[in-house]
């Protein structure tokens, strides 16, 4: 109740501003034949050029389709839609995060697709490891726009430097730790920190677990020894001198072109694959991507969406907004514009298309990604709705804990009263 008052409020207090639409519903068909359809996403001003060139392929191909597109900061994104699913005027396609897929999945605003897979859709060489992580509560809400899969992105002159040959393919937590002493022995960071939630959850993933129950009602996971292992370690490396203080953290703002790796001050980062990109045009010098610790990585490893499409329930064009996925998981004309910036295509036949097409930095991520793609689990279920709340609950447990302000213990203890109070009203 709590939460629909809430979102409710929001519905209230927003007023949407489309960056190109009169705002409203789509019009669906029309009486000549021609299609309406509204489209929304978030991104950078590259992302909104590259994606106005994808749309106008679309157009250039379907003549009969008019496109009205829909654009902000992530932020904003979310802030703009709020309104619009309340009053059941959603555009007819959305783009999905993880973190929010569930919620508007679960409020019956997003259609199930699996109706159009084969059909509008064509997946017959999409990855069923893939395709399903649209999958909640039995049905297809999302298809993904392109792959990312975690590693660690580095710089294998420093790593000289700090006299370590090579990252090991099978690197423990043991070994991780050891070689953070040594690059700290040179005065450097062996990595800028983990972002707690995505990392904790591989981690629980490589134990069978994760980070939410299956029903999205509680933790994953019962022991909190697992949590002050992971976060202890965490703690440790930055006590060795091994990893940045929060301090140290917090004034780069998560901005490139501050990172310890691009000042050379640290070796590597712990991040998603697709944004090994900008990284490296920052940096401007040889990168490489080295697989996740382990034991066990095979179980903790998984490939996720960067993001998703999906048609909305509200949507009186749902046939052709299935035909627009298609065309952005199948058209090669138009992937050879997206060129793996929403992450690495789905359709293996795509992947192969566009290689020739790729930079050198854009081709290291998708050779990575074919990498471990044979080697992956399947993924968890999407974050359950109250996951925004939980993930800012970890963050500021974790950042505590560095500060050296909380035991891991207490952290733990902290993190599940939090937690569990949050996603007991999933129950």
């Amino acid at each position: 109740m709590v939460k629909k008052a809430i979102f409710l409020m929001m519905a209230a207090l927003l007023v949407f501003t489309a960056a190109c639409s009169s705002g409203g519903g789509s019009e669906g068909s029309s009486s000549d034949g021609s299609v309406n359809l509204r489209i929304a996403w978030w991104g950078s001003d590259a992302r909104h050029e590259y994606t106005q060139k994808v749309i106008d392929l679309y157009k250039e191909k379907n003549p009969n389709v008019k496109i009205d597109v829909e654009y902000a900061s992530f932020d904003d994104y979310w802030k703009k839609l709020a309104p619009q699913a309340a009053a059941s005027q959603l555009p007819d396609i959305v783009q999905m995060d993880i973190s929010y897929i569930s919620q508007y999945a679960q409020n019956g605003q997003l259609e199930d697709l699996a109706p159009y897979l084969g059909n509008q859709i064509k997946v017959d060489d999409v990855s069923e490891n893939v395709i399903s992580t649209g999958v909640i509560n039995g049905k297809q809400y999302g298809v993904p726009a392109g792959v990312n899969v975690l590693g660690f992105q580095y710089d294998p002159a420093l790593l000289q430097k700090a006299g370590i040959d090579t990252i090991p393919d099978d690197m423990t937590w043991e070994t991780y730790e050891e070689l953070g002493k040594q690059a700290a022995d040179k005065g450097l960071f062996l990595d800028g920190g983990v972002a707690p939630d995505i990392f904790f959850h591989y981690f629980l993933r490589t134990k069978g677990l994760s980070l939410y129950n299956a029903e999205g009602t509680g933790l994953g996971y019962d022991d909190d020894k697992l949590f002050v292992e992971f976060f202890g370690l965490m703690r440790r490396m930055i006590e060795q001198g091994a990893a940045p203080t929060p301090d140290m953290v917090n004034q780069t703002k998560g901005i490139i072109e501050e990172s310890d790796l691009v000042k050379e001050k640290g070796i590597g980062v712990w991040q998603w694959s697709n944004q090994f990109v900008a990284l490296q045009q920052v940096a401007n010098r040889p990168l490489a991507i080295a697989p996740m610790p382990g034991p066990d990585m095979e179980k903790g490893l998984y490939m996720q969406p960067s993001m998703y499409w999906g048609v909305t329930s509200n949507s009186k064009v749902k046939e052709e907004a299935a035909k627009f996925i298609d065309f952005w998981v199948n058209d090669v004309e138009a992937n050879k514009l997206i060129k793996g910036e929403r992450g690495v295509p789905i359709s293996g036949a795509i992947k192969e298309a566009i290689a020739p097409e790729l930079s050198d930095a854009t081709k290291q991520v998708f050779e990575f990604v074919a990498s471990m793609e044979p080697k992956a689990s399947p993924m968890s279920p999407p974050p359950p709705v109250g996951s925004p709340e939980v993930i800012s609950s970890l963050a500021d447990v974790a950042e505590e804990l560095n500060f050296g302000k909380i035991t891991p213990e207490q952290a733990a203890e902290t993190f599940r009263k939090n937690a569990e109070s949050v996603l007991a009203n999933n129950k």
